[in-house]
């Protein structure tokens, strides 16, 4: 089809048509003749050199956090001759990038590179790159999208948090500080312990057995006081705006990655959904909801904890991430805080409300962040504070 320059040639072409109808001049029909000759050729031309190409894309990495940058490469292989090739690929609502080559040579692959820089978290499309040939004097053009989209990731930006609080309670099956998780095998193995009476044998580590001179089994459930809850409270009524809501998901995302590294297995509850963190497939899971997550209007929320209760939650960790709070989060630490031997409340609010002083009263631990602040110092301050509790208990 012809492009804004050839639009603009089948204009001026009519015009000089009837400026030589008017006037009689036959200079002003030749060069109306020529500008018509041209776009008719451009358009021949362009439909009998149709590109034939195939594009294929690499992200790396193909996930990012919130304010990463991805490379993204084209590449482009030609099956024929084309001349004046543009390829454009565009990420949704956060531009395109456009390569130009003057020719293309049947077998050549044209590689071609650009940044993005992603902000805010979301899903976002890739392509289909959109590939287009013209003709010499850039009057007609032809072509359409070529390959598939891809997808780009944006998981929320990570603060590095330190210090875990320190949970109450005995797994008598267990002797070990820290858990230690293998991602490999069909069943997950946490770690190993001593051989107790009753304990099936099949399940003896027989090489560490042997170095250690005592029987050796392998532990294949998380202890209880290593599995927890991270409680999202997506309700847009305690979020004063939608910076507390952001820091909120930084909160959430920040702990459960904090978590999962420390060998805890929690998992990300959200209203409607949940993901166990015990591999790495699963962290993804989660990190991709946080990804997507919206405020929502109207829930239920002491409903939606009664039916989660139904579910068999418990451990040694409840986490629950809100804004400036309302008595919907004290209901939900008085049916789930039983359940479990320690509550983290985190709450992204320039001030917390009284609610949230409630809940610290109660007995939880309350970690505050507003807008513009960060995470990381009031969480380790925080964890402290339970190291002196459980040292002075």
């Amino acid at each position: 089809m012809p492009t804004v320059r050839g639009w603009a040639a089948v204009g001026a072409a009519a015009a000089l048509v009837v400026l030589w109808v008017a006037f009689g001049e036959r200079l002003l029909l030749a060069v109306a003749l020529f500008l018509g000759f041209a776009v008719a050729f451009g358009l021949i031309h362009v439909r009998r050199t149709a590109p034939q190409v195939s594009i294929t894309r690499t992200l790396a990495p193909p996930t990012i956090n919130d304010g990463g940058r991805v490379l993204v490469d084209v590449h482009l292989d030609a099956t024929r001759r084309i001349r004046h090739v543009i390829v454009e690929d565009e990420v949704t609502t956060l531009g395109a990038a456009r390569f130009i080559a003057d020719r293309v040579q049947p077998g050549d692959t044209l590689a071609g590179r650009y940044e993005v820089m992603c902000r805010p978290r979301g899903l976002y499309r890739v392509g289909p790159a959109n590939v287009t040939v013209r003709d010499p004097l850039g009057l007609t053009e032809a072509g359409g999208p070529v390959g598939v989209a891809s997808e780009l990731v944006v998981y929320p930006a990570l603060e590095e948090l330190d210090g875990l609080p320190a949970v109450r309670g005995q797994d008598p099956t267990v002797r070990t500080a820290r858990a230690n998780h293998s991602h490999t095998g069909g069943e997950d193995f946490f770690t190993l312990r001593e051989y107790q009476q009753g304990d099936d044998i099949r399940h003896v580590h027989w090489p560490s057995s042997a170095r250690r001179d005592v029987l050796m089994i392998k532990q294949l459930e998380m202890p209880w006081q290593s599995r927890g809850l991270i409680l999202f409270d997506t309700r847009r009524e305690v979020y004063p705006s939608d910076d507390d809501f952001e820091r909120a998901v930084i909160g959430a995302a920040s702990v459960l990655k904090h978590l999962f590294a420390n060998g805890f297995g929690p998992t990300l509850w959200t209203g409607d959904e949940s993901a166990l963190v015990a591999d790495g497939d699963a962290f993804t899971n989660a990190m991709r909801t946080l990804a997507i997550i919206t405020p929502t209007e109207r829930v239920d929320l002491a409903s939606s904890i009664a039916r989660l209760r139904r579910s068999n939650v418990g451990g040694g960790l409840f986490i629950m991430v809100t804004g400036a709070g309302n008595e919907g989060n004290l209901a939900a630490y008085r049916l789930l805080s039983r359940d479990f031997s320690r509550t983290v409340i985190l709450a992204a609010a320039q001030q917390p409300s009284d609610d949230i002083l409630k809940l610290r009263a109660a007995g939880a631990v309350t970690v505050s962040s507003a807008p513009g602040s960060t995470w990381a110092p009031s969480w380790h301050s925080a964890m402290e504070g339970t190291w002196s509790t459980a040292t002075a208990g």
